[in-house]
């Protein structure tokens, strides 16, 4: 978010505000909230039939826990007036305190809206590690709290300009730290915590509806280009490179995920081809405003073969991550924040420059910026498992599991004759 460019308070109330930006924000809002029922389609998808609409309902539950949660407290807590480096002030505890207020050139209750779709997509893609067997309502509380004590304070770190990370100079556009980072890493220790399905790794199956995975994939592509674009909180110059760059990097991942699956000596597949696009969505969301067109192509093609190694290797690496979400967001994240701290140019954006351009110290920043999100995503994750864990049991019982999620905690399926979770070997990824 470049508030520093835009400004606020006393500085964006002398500037007005701007209807073409205004316009500009409310249309890149729709495309963002749009993203969230994109990602329920993708994830949907990659599941088994008996899990498709818990998995569903889960970036759904986000999309009014975090809502909720973000007017209630989390927007002042992460961009209150009158805050610390840690922590926002609570002068904006139910939004109630900003009439007449402006963010740069926009009012200011339509970047809390645009923070609020940010918050949502964050907590809905941390789902993805956790289907198929944690209890809908152990995610409800949990998400409710992750939203407030550890999205809330990140995006203060990285977007207020009262933020530690903010003032250290760390350069993240969109969310490679706030949102990629902290939910991979969340996701990571998420699965730890809650152990494996039943039947991994022994047993592994394909997604059970490809054509999902692919229509939740352009709906994320075309919901990103708000993400993304609207961080510039306004229509311009920058803008147009953040839209121009999230295509670009998204393709070049695409293409590059298609390669590494012909070079394995399989053939391109259209669940390669999705998880490639998603993957340069997430690693060009940093450096979006700050890279050009060619340093977009490169951050997408080093993050896409990042993520397809640990993929390709995820039973011999990592935990039942179920949908991949550490090695496709969290380390598409960790590659894009890391680069852009190498690829930043001031002829895009004067303020960024990375160590292309003379400033060495920037990379140092952006890995400082990698450790922080990651530190307090992983350590807060497990204590707010550990809370929620008191309150109401994690998992579902392995009957449970076994009869379907669906059903257990639904009481719904998804097809007429949805296959028994256990009739057919368990998926644990999308390779």
């Amino acid at each position: 978010m470049l508030l520093t460019l835009l400004g606020s308070g006393a500085a964006a109330q002398a500037q007005g505000m701007n209807g073409a930006d205004t316009a500009f924000i409310l249309l890149c809002s729709a495309l963002v909230l749009l993203m969230t029922p994109g990602l329920a389609i993708f994830y949907g998808g990659l599941v088994r039939a008996g899990s498709v609409l818990n998995t569903m309902m889960m970036s759904f539950a986000a999309m009014g826990i975090a809502s909720v949660a973000w007017v209630a407290v989390g927007y002042t807590l992460a961009f209150g007036p009158g805050g610390n480096a840690l922590i926002g002030g609570l002068s904006q505890v139910g939004l109630g305190n900003m009439a007449g207020d402006l963010t740069g050139t926009i009012p200011t209750p339509l970047f809390a809206v645009f923070q609020i779709l940010f918050a949502v997509i964050t907590l809905a893609v941390v789902s993805g590690s956790v289907v198929e067997r944690m209890r809908f309502p152990a995610f409800a509380l949990f998400g409710t709290l992750w939203v407030l004590c550890i999205y809330a304070p990140l995006a203060h770190w990285v977007w207020s300009p009262d933020g530690w990370l903010f003032k250290l100079g760390l350069l993240d556009f969109a969310g490679g730290t706030v949102v990629e980072v902290a939910s991979g890493v969340s996701g990571l220790v998420a699965a730890l915590v809650l152990g494996p399905r039943l039947g991994f790794p022994r047993l592994v199956s394909v997604p059970h509806n490809v054509p999902l995975v692919l229509l939740g994939t352009g709906l994320l592509w075309f919901g990103w280009m708000g993400f993304n674009a609207g961080s510039a909180l306004a229509a311009g110059q920058t803008a147009a490179y953040a839209l121009l760059n999230t295509n670009t990097a998204a393709a070049a991942a695409l293409l590059t995920w298609l390669v590494w699956d012909q070079v394995r000596g399989g053939r391109p597949t259209a669940i390669g081809a999705a998880t490639g696009a998603v993957v340069g969505l997430v690693a060009i969301t940093p450096a979006c405003g700050f890279v050009t067109p060619g340093g977009a192509l490169l951050i997408g093609a080093v993050a896409s073969t990042v993520s397809w190694f640990l993929v390709a290797n995820k039973h011999r690496l990592l935990p039942d991550d179920a949908l991949d979400v550490f090695a496709c967001h969290g380390t598409a994240g960790v590659v894009g924040t890391l680069l852009t701290g190498v690829l930043a140019s001031p002829a895009i954006n004067p303020a960024g420059k990375g160590l292309l351009a003379g400033h060495a110290a920037q990379l140092g920043t952006q890995l400082i910026g990698v450790l922080a999100a990651a530190a307090l995503a992983g350590v807060g994750t497990l204590a707010l498992l550990k809370l929620t864990a008191l309150l109401t049991p994690l998992r579902l019982t392995q009957q449970q599991e076994v009869r379907g999620v669906d059903l257990s905690e639904h009481q719904e399926e998804g097809y007429q004759e949805a296959q028994s979770p256990l009739a057919a070997p368990v998926f644990v990824g999308h390779d």
